[in-house]
């Protein structure tokens, strides 16, 4: 990775609807513009996240999502309503932050459920983003989030099967998306933290066969992180991101003339390669990179194939 660096700017953009939403820019003032749209949802970015850019090159610009890592109100806390934060919001925010900024044009960078939020900006702005590179490539259609929260499940039954006692016997058989949204909102603490707790746990077990994973991925966080990050995920992911079934494919045509580069774990179990591949088809100036000894959490090959495209694009 780049050397460790600092924020030469950081600051709350103000979103106009109670919320406030963290970001920092680092680098060069005067470099290619890049964004870093972070995972999730509601994971927050990570300072490793400043070293993926060559410092010299480019002006990194990283955000935290509404209502988590920074931002302000934090999901952590039960009384912070949701209501205000779907995809369109996360979309305009970054735009808010674009034009705040100053900036014509930036690069978008992320993976995971930040390969949603790029693809879904992308296809809003398409004459914002000079080029993509997306990792573990998501587009959060119901199947992906069904495959996630149930149809992995084949490859760890007894973990699934303890991801769906974790809800009400009433809700067992039904939608446990929505029925862990509920928990993850209740009033009473010990709910909020079993819930969060249970669902964690479950995203742990989906990545624990990885060559290059680690055990408790997801849940060796601070607990108000786990509990953002859940209650966010589950907010999302219950309401299909409030997005159109497969709308991202059908309208990947107007990525035309950005370019793009695609880079997917083999070994993802909790993101098959079928969906990048799919944007791949739909996308002509996207390349496809597969690592073969990668799965959702990364490895050397995949850090690699990452410096590689932005390394690539920093002289276009």
């Amino acid at each position: 990775m780049h050397p460790a660096i600092e924020p030469y700017e950081h600051g709350m953009l103000d979103t106009g609807d109670g919320n406030l939403v963290y970001y920092e820019v680092c680098g060069n003032p005067e470099g290619k513009p890049a964004l870093v749209v972070h995972g999730g949802p509601g994971s927050g970015c990570s300072i490793n996240m400043r070293r993926t850019f060559d410092p010299e090159r480019y002006r990194i610009v990283l955000f935290d999502q509404r209502n988590c890592g920074r931002s302000r109100p934090h999901a952590s806390d039960p009384a912070t309503d949701l209501t205000n934060n779907t995809t369109r919001h996360l979309i305009a925010d970054m735009e808010r932050l674009r034009e705040h900024l100053g900036i014509d044009k930036w690069l978008l960078y992320g993976g995971s459920w930040g390969s949603t939020l790029i693809l879904a900006y992308a296809e809003a702005h398409p004459e914002r983003v000079s080029e993509m590179v997306i990792v573990a490539v998501t587009t959060t259609r119901r199947s992906e989030i069904d495959w996630l929260y149930r149809g992995v499940g084949r490859f760890f039954p007894e973990a699934w099967e303890r991801f769906r006692q974790g809800v009400p016997e009433e809700d067992r058989d039904g939608d446990l998306l929505k029925a862990y949204a509920r928990l993850l909102s209740d009033p009473d603490d010990q709910v909020r933290e079993k819930a969060a707790i249970d669902w964690i746990t479950w995203e742990d077990a989906v990545i624990s066969m990885e060559s290059n994973g680690k055990p408790n991925a997801y849940s060796d966080r601070p607990a108000d992180a786990v509990m953002a990050m859940t209650r966010i995920c589950s907010h999302y992911f219950s309401n299909g991101a409030w997005l159109e079934e497969g709308v991202l494919l059908r309208e990947a045509g107007r990525l035309a003339g950005i370019p793009g580069v695609l880079i997917h774990g083999r070994q993802d179990m909790g993101g098959p390669l079928i969906t990048a591949w799919e944007l791949a088809q739909a996308w002509p100036d996207a390349k496809l990179v597969v690592i073969e000894d990668s799965g959702h959490t990364g490895s050397e090959a995949m850090r690699k194939a990452i410096f590689e495209a932005v390394d690539e694009f920093a002289t276009r």
